[in-house]
């Protein structure tokens, strides 16, 4: 049982810590300065993801990469 309980509180975490992702990615694509081409919850939850190699990276420059590329891939196209 605490195993599950575990996971469950885990999982509520993990979706509360998107949906603070996801509101200023929704505000950036309404204001037009974020992509508005993929949903802004798709798009929190691929910087989430993307984010987590973090912890992976062997240098404080691999992660300011790392972070520059998933800001990147949030930009509107022009």
């Amino acid at each position: 049982m605490a195993l599950l309980h575990r996971g469950e509180h885990v999982e509520h975490a993990r979706e509360h810590l998107k949906g603070f992702v996801e509101t200023p990615i929704a505000d950036g694509a309404r204001s037009g300065d974020l992509r508005e081409d993929v949903p802004p919850a798709e798009l929190a939850t691929f910087c989430l993801h993307a984010l987590t190699a973090a912890d992976r990276m062997r240098s404080k420059a691999a992660v300011r990469r790392l972070v520059q590329v998933t800001l990147t891939g949030l930009l509107r196209r022009l």
